[in-house]
């Protein structure tokens, strides 16, 4: 892999050149941002995943719904089989499934319960949001690179592991590395939020100048039974010996907390990130839970979104997902700072 990288070092600079003539044409206006009907927080990062965007959407969301603002969501919708606008609720019905939406997105629609459609078009796609929902606030998405509409908070999240331990392959410019756009670019934010997931907070190595920090985590709250939908404590699956399946970008936080919860993840399947699972799939859990004895499937709330429509094929097989929530370390901080910016 890392040869394959070396090849592909002479692309870097022209990935580089083309990024920064985008950015200088907004900075000069001849690129125009658009301003829409409601205010506008993009929630973005620098790298091609990993960072935790989902639950910083998700906390977000919920943070604005307990201010008395009629929040939505809008995402370009991520791995989804579907093109063009799609209205994925109106806060009280599902219109769409899984597939035509993106994972992401099925996933913060049942953890918020708020109006929230997918577009590439992000423009077009508030704007149709707002007339069909009535909202007042959009939080956008992965939005940190898509200029063309206008935020009035753009949210920077960066994963503690990525600053702290990507080397000079992993924090170099695409196609080589993870960056998206180089870090410097971080000037762009208006806050910057540092996600340390189930880690200990520590220094990074980047000095951010003056924009305000702030620090999350993960908590690990409960597992949840994807047939049957009961809740079990952590400590029962304490020296459990289960089966790990997990299609997330980065799954070394998963199988971080669960070893920190003591559950036996020896046995385990790793997907490609928004692993879109197929009946091959779901035959390969099979032959692998039932290879190792293990007592039960142990997933992501990601993977859970697509494992659920494989309930017949797997319904001789406990499959639980761990529930977890983002925490912001200040988070009256974070909240005051971000009324005052709404204001």
């Amino acid at each position: 892999m890392k040869y394959f990288r070396v090849l592909l070092l002479p692309l870097v600079p022209v990935y580089a050149a083309v990024a920064a003539m985008r950015n200088l044409f907004f900075d000069k206006n001849i690129l125009k941002s658009r301003r829409i009907s409601a205010k506008v927080i993009s929630v973005g990062n620098l790298t091609v995943g990993g960072s935790g965007k989902t639950p910083a959407v998700i906390y977000l969301t919920n943070l604005l719904k307990s201010e008395g603002r009629t929040a939505g969501v809008l995402s370009r919708g991520y791995g989804r089989k579907s093109v063009g606008y799609k209205l994925v609720s109106d806060g009280k019905e599902i219109f769409t499934t899984v597939r035509e939406c993106g994972d992401e997105m099925y996933h913060t629609v049942l953890d918020c319960s708020v109006p929230a459609a997918v577009s590439e078009r992000r423009v077009y796609g508030a704007e149709r949001l707002i007339k069909e929902t009535d909202i007042d606030t959009i939080v956008l998405d992965d939005a940190f690179q898509h200029r063309w509409i206008a935020r009035d908070i753009d949210l920077l999240i960066f994963e503690q592991r990525f600053l702290r331990e990507g080397g000079f392959f992993e924090k170099n410019l695409l196609p080589v590395g993870y960056l998206r756009e180089p870090l410097s670019q971080f000037r762009r934010a208006d806050a910057i939020i540092l996600n340390r997931k189930f880690s200990e907070k520590k220094n990074v190595p980047l000095n951010f100048e003056n924009k305000p920090v702030f620090t999350a985590h993960y908590r690990a709250l409960y597992f949840v039974d994807l047939l049957r939908k009961t809740k079990y404590e952590i400590s029962e699956f304490h020296g459990q010996k289960s089966l790990v399946v997990s299609g997330v970008a980065n799954p070394h936080s998963f199988l971080n907390v669960l070893g920190q919860t003591k559950v036996d993840t020896s046995n385990r399947l790793i997907f490609r990130d928004h692993k879109n699972y197929t009946n091959k799939d779901v035959q390969k859990i099979r032959k692998e839970f039932y290879a190792a004895n293990s007592y039960s499937v142990v997933t992501t709330e990601k993977d859970a979104v697509k494992l659920i429509h494989f309930l017949k094929e797997l319904d001789d097989i406990d499959i639980f997902y761990l529930k977890i929530e983002l925490v912001m370390d200040d988070e009256e901080s974070f909240k005051k700072f971000m009324l005052n910016k709404l204001s």
